[in-house]
C-alpha cells in the first residue's frame, strides 16, 4: 500500500515514478507532435533518440538510488512515448489525482496501475471530464496551491493549452483549506520560445523560500509581480527567454538542500551552489527537446 503526501515541491523525496524512454517509437510524424519545439526538432532532423533519452532517464535513477528514494517506473507500452510522468497524474495532500490529458496520451495512465492500485480507495480522484489538467500546471506549495492555466476563449485552438478553469475550480472544491492561486500562461502552438507549456516550464519554487521564474510566460504581469512579491525579490532566480527555451525552471527538489539538475545550466546551477543548495547534475539535453525536463519527467508519490 502506498499512502501519499506531498505538502510542497521540495520536502525529503521517499517516493517517486520515474518515467521511462524504453521503447519511445520512431520520430513522430509532425501532425502527431504536441508541441513546438519536438515540432522545430522534428523538422530540423534532430528529434531525440532513444538511446540517448534512456541514458539519461537512468542517470537520473543512479541519483535517487544514490538518496535512497523508491522509484517506480511505468509498464513499458511498445513504441509510446512514456518520458513525462507529471502530466498524467499528481498528488496534493493524502490525494493522488489522475489528470485528464490529451486524448491521444490515455494509455500513459494504464501504465502505472501498478501504482494507482496500491493507492487507498478513498485517496483516489477522478476529476471530472470536462476538467482539463496536467502535473506540470499543478504545483503545492503549503497552504497554497499554483496551477497554470489558460482562459481565453480560443482555448480548444491550442494544443498548449493543457489545463483550464473548470479544473481550478474542482481542486479547489477538493481542498477548501488551501489557497489556489491560478496563473495565465502565454501560449503558442508554433514558437517554442513564446509558449509556456506548464507553469512548470516558466516557474518553480527551490529550498524553503526561494524560485525560479520567467517573466514573459505569463500572460498577466500582475500576475508574475505576485510571485516576485510572495518569494521577495531578492530570492528569485529570473531565467532568460533562451534559458526558458531550454527548460531552465524544470530542474528537480530532492530536499530543501538537493536539486536535480542539466549539466549544461551553468549559470543557474552557479546560482543554486552559491545559495547553498547541492546540486547534482545530469545530462538532459535530449529530452529537453520535447518541451520537458526533471520535473516534468518524475511524479512525487511521498514527501517527508
Amino acid at each position: 500500500m502506498i499512502t501519499p503526501n506531498v505538502k510542497n515541491e521540495t520536502s525529503r523525496l521517499r517516493v517517486v515514478v520515474l518515467g521511462t524512454a524504453t521503447s519511445v517509437g520512431a520520430t513522430p510524424a509532425l501532425k502527431d507532435a504536441y508541441d513546438p519545439k519536438s515540432i522545430e526538432h522534428i523538422k530540423a532532423g534532430t528529434y531525440p533518440v532513444e538511446d540517448d533519452m534512456v541514458k539519461e532517464m537512468e542517470a537520473v535513477a543512479d541519483i535517487f538510488k544514490k538518496y535512497d528514494v523508491t522509484v517506480y517506473r511505468p509498464k513499458v507500452i511498445k513504441d509510446y512515448n512514456q518520458i513525462f510522468a507529471r502530466d498524467i497524474a499528481f498528488v496534493i495532500e493524502d490525494k493522488f489525482i489522475r489528470a485528464n490529458i490529451l486524448p491521444d496520451r490515455d494509455r500513459e495512465i494504464e501504465a502505472i496501475e501498478h501504482v494507482w492500485s496500491q493507492i487507498p480507495e478513498a485517496q483516489r480522484v477522478r476529476l471530472p471530464e470536462e476538467c482539463h489538467v496536467e502535473g506540470g500546471d499543478v504545483m503545492p506549495w503549503n497552504d497554497y496551491i499554483f496551477i497554470g492555466t489558460y482562459s481565453g476563449e480560443d482555448y480548444s485552438d491550442f494544443i498548449t493549452a493543457r489545463t483550464n478553469m473548470d479544473a481550478v475550480i474542482a481542486i479547489q472544491e477538493l481542498f477548501p483549506n488551501k489557497i489556489v492561486k491560478s496563473f495565465e500562461l502565454r501560449k503558442s502552438n508554433t514558437e517554442a520560445k513564446d509558449n509556456a507549456l506548464h507553469l512548470d516550464c516558466c516557474f518553480q519554487p527551490v529550498g524553503k523560500d526561494k524560485a525560479i521564474l520567467h517573466k514573459n510566460g505569463f500572460l498577466i504581469e500582475r500576475e508574475y509581480n505576485w510571485l516576485v512579491d510572495f518569494f521577495g525579490k531578492d530570492n528569485i532566480f529570473e531565467i532568460t527567454q533562451d534559458e526558458m527555451y531550454n527548460m531552465n525552471s524544470n530542474v528537480f527538489s530532492i530536499a530543501e538542500d538537493v536539486i536535480i539538475s542539466e549539466r549544461h545550466f551553468t549559470r543557474l546551477n552557479t546560482w543554486l551552489r552559491e545559495q547553498g543548495f547541492t546540486v547534482e547534475e545530469v545530462p538532459y539535453a535530449e529530452i529537453a527537446k520535447q518541451e520537458g525536463l526533471l520535473r516534468c519527467s518524475t511524479l512525487p508519490l511521498i514527501r517527508d
